[in-house]
């Protein structure tokens, strides 16, 4: 990995932590020897776009929570991340607050009784919008890279989407996967 490049995973974000646990983001960026952290810039009840309703299979006009982050690396803005949780299963609860949650979303869904057991990623790069380029100081022509990321419990009901925006030439996307 170059200094100007970042591999990511996705496997650390979609387990349970304990609520001892640092947060993954900051976990994964400590063992690179770099610093990771995110800035929480909406938590709350929204009606979801329409890629995110088809992916959290909700009606026309059905509510979700979202949590919009920053996230940087070394105080570098790296990517726009947007989760978003049928209404249905986080109301009321922390994911509605901008404030972090101890364990993480993945965790406090899991003590909500909603485990993800299945996962489907798309990537899909395009050119930056203008917000984007403001936010992750992009020039206009640089393209980004669009990851949708939807967790499904094991009743194959959607629990979490994901949007997350990254500029392309800082990126590069590994997968892994036990067979068997």
């Amino acid at each position: 990995m170059t200094s100007d490049q970042w591999v990511s995973t996705s496997v650390p974000y979609l387990r349970p932590r304990t609520l001892e646990q640092r947060e993954a983001w900051a976990e994964q960026a400590a063992s690179a020897g770099r610093r990771g952290t995110q800035r929480i810039v909406e938590a709350g009840e929204v009606t979801p776009s329409d890629l995110v309703a088809e992916l959290l299979r909700l009606r026309s006009g059905e509510a979700a929570v979202v949590r919009r982050r920053v996230i940087y690396l070394d105080d570098t803005p790296i990517e726009m991340t947007d989760s978003y949780y049928p209404a249905a299963i986080a109301r009321g609860s922390a994911l509605t607050d901008p404030q972090p949650i101890r364990g993480g979303a993945v965790t406090l869904l899991a003590s909500l009784g909603h485990l993800g057991r299945r996962v489907v990623e798309e990537v899909a790069a395009r050119l930056p919008t203008e917000q984007e380029r403001h936010v992750l100081t992009i020039d206009t022509g640089d393209p980004i890279l669009m990851l949708t990321r939807v967790v499904f419990d094991s009743h194959d009901e959607p629990i979490q989407a994901d949007v997350m925006i990254a500029p392309a030439r800082a990126q590069r996307l590994r997968y892994e996967m036990v067979i068997g």
